[in-house]
């Protein structure tokens, strides 16, 4: 470990102890990397009072990764308690100016030409200094506004720099910490990772600006801005301009007659199309993030966080609104516990019961009548009781809705989210159980008992061979019995699934057949799968009947 690293390691036990969170230190093996200094009172800034307000300045103090980071959980109330979550949402992303003559030097380093060459005028006084960069007022030559962004240099270092320790503490307080080892701490910081490295490049910022773009192409009360890739860099971004009124300014959208009520509407509207038309959306929608024109076009800036949602997320998502169109505790357990990737220790039978409460109280028939903030919240709740995580996708796109929601609230007090969200969420419900996706299951069932079916002579003989070699010996701690006889229980649900999938697949194949979309290679390939399936369940049920038949004699 080199002289730098090993002072930032102490910096980061230092800043921890300081705001009384040296436990966290020693957990994560930091604190033997500085000698131990009991925090007094004095260590602490004035007027702090609880662990949220100190957890929150300690983050300051490290510098931009860590601000980032707790802007990161300040958005995962599946993870954080509402006090934490409500105080790291406090964490600003502004950092002192970069001076001008370091911001001209990447423009001609990256664009080949002074900024006064490039651009027919360009601003000194930035518009915005972030800690990943910093942005600044041009115009082109044909008289078109621009904004041009630049990285800080040594932005990337610095941001490399700390993950590489962020992980390595996540490594050490999941081996030491059974809290960290239950939340996943070395997923969460492994996607973190990939988040912030993400918002470093700017030519994937501007990639994405562009299929926002072409989303909304047809869209005439949506602006995007246009990227100028001639002008554009991984250190360097230019954007065409956007202007108007802060969203959330109630007083000002009042006093240029902007229709307030349609607005909020509006602002629903776009988030849901992204996500569920779309399948990529914004994923930090707040008030800076957008502007409102006088003729009411809304325009969107700021592209760096985003969310996508491929099919299998979709997938699950449908499996979760079908539960609570159903008000089924059984199936929105199963869909939770399949969506969290730390479900291996979860209590079933403990989650089915707060579910069931749950929704006694919501379901998606009751979302016109109740907050959708409120339900989330509550709902959060019961995650972090049963150490269930949301994929990141997921995290983001209920931050995004929430964001959402509380900006509509403040332009219209009788908005309800569940009025626009409620069409989009019976229509994915629907589509979970139509023919073709249907099909569509029994396709990729069929390709995974293939490969299966391929594998198994192989496992077989291995398996023979230990056998020959020296018997089979199992050795099971008392530990291990919880997951074990949870993922059996799932293995015996799918089995279930499976035998009630077999006795519709007649129907199916009827409803496909009448589809003249499917070509003939399809219907080959569901009449293979279909043989398939017949023929490894009559093996099974052969196989189950002679080992019974042993048992019984």
């Amino acid at each position: 470990m080199d002289a730098r690293h090993r002072a930032r390691y102490r910096e980061i036990a230092t800043v921890l102890r300081r705001h009384s969170f040296g436990f966290l230190a020693g957990l994560v093996g930091a604190g033997r990397r500085t000698p131990f200094r009991r925090a007094s009172p004095d260590a602490a800034p004035d007027g702090i009072v609880g662990p949220p307000e100190h957890l929150r300045l300690a983050l300051e103090e490290l510098g931009p990764t860590f601000i980032k980071f707790g802007q990161l959980l300040s958005t995962r109330s599946d993870l954080v308690p509402p006090a934490y979550a409500d105080e790291l949402a406090k964490l600003q992303d502004a950092a002192p100016p970069v001076p001008v003559e370091q911001v001209r030097a990447v423009i001609r380093s990256e664009l080949g030409a002074d900024a006064d060459e490039m651009f027919a005028s360009f601003e000194d006084q930035p518009l915005a200094s972030a800690s990943i960069g910093q942005a600044h007022a041009a115009v082109l030559d044909d008289g078109t506004e621009v904004v041009v962004k630049v990285r800080r240099p040594g932005a990337v270092a610095q941001v490399q720099q700390d993950l590489e320790i962020m992980r390595n503490l996540a490594d050490r307080a999941s081996r030491t910490w059974s809290l960290a080892r239950d939340h996943d701490a070395r997923g969460l910081a492994e996607e973190f990772a990939q988040t912030l490295l993400a918002e470093l490049d700017y030519l994937q910022e501007g990639r994405n600006a562009e299929r926002f773009a072409e989303d909304f192409e047809f869209e005439t009360d949506v602006a995007i801005p246009r990227v100028f890739w001639d002008y554009t860099t991984s250190r360097v971004l230019t954007l065409e301009r956007m202007t108007g009124l802060n969203v959330g300014d109630a007083a000002a959208l009042d006093a240029a007659g902007v229709d307030r009520k349609r607005v909020a509407r509006r602002g629903a509207e776009i988030v849901l199309k992204m996500t569920f038309e779309d399948r990529f959306f914004h994923a930090d929608p707040h008030p800076g993030n957008l502007f409102v024109q006088p003729d009411g076009t809304i325009a969107l800036i700021d592209f760096g966080m985003v969310g996508e949602i491929d099919e299998s997320l979709r997938d699950q998502l449908g499996a979760l609104f079908v539960a609570l169109v159903r008000g089924d505790p059984g199936r929105l357990a199963s869909a939770l516990i399949d969506l969290s990737p730390t479900s291996a220790g979860a209590d079933r039978e403990l989650l089915q019961d707060d579910l069931a409460d749950f929704l006694s109280r919501y379901r998606l028939d009751s979302l016109r009548e109740t907050p959708f903030a409120r339900m989330i919240a509550e709902l959060f709740g019961i995650l972090r009781r049963h150490r269930l995580r949301l994929p990141r996708e997921m995290a983001l796109l209920f931050k995004a809705l929430l964001v959402i929601e509380g900006l509509a609230l403040r332009l219209d007090p009788e908005f309800r989210l569940g009025d626009t969200l409620r069409p989009y969420a019976q229509r994915l419900a629907r589509e979970r159980l139509s023919a073709t996706v249907l099909a569509k299951r029994i396709a990729r069932a069929t390709a995974d008992l293939g490969e299966l079916a391929l594998d198994m002579p192989g496992a077989l003989r291995r398996l023979l061979e230990h056998a020959d070699e020296g018997g089979i010996q199992v050795h099971l701690r008392a530990a291990e019995l919880e997951p074990l006889v949870g993922r059996a229980e799932r293995i015996g649900n799918r089995l279930v699934a499976g035998m009630i999938s077999a006795a519709f697949i007649t129907g199916v194949g009827s409803l496909v057949a009448s589809e003249r979309r499917w070509r003939s290679w399809e219907g080959v390939m569901l009449g293979t799968g279909l043989g398939v399936i017949g023929s490894l369940g009559g093996y099974l049920a052969l196989t189950m009947r002679r080992t019974g038949s042993r048992r019984r004699r």
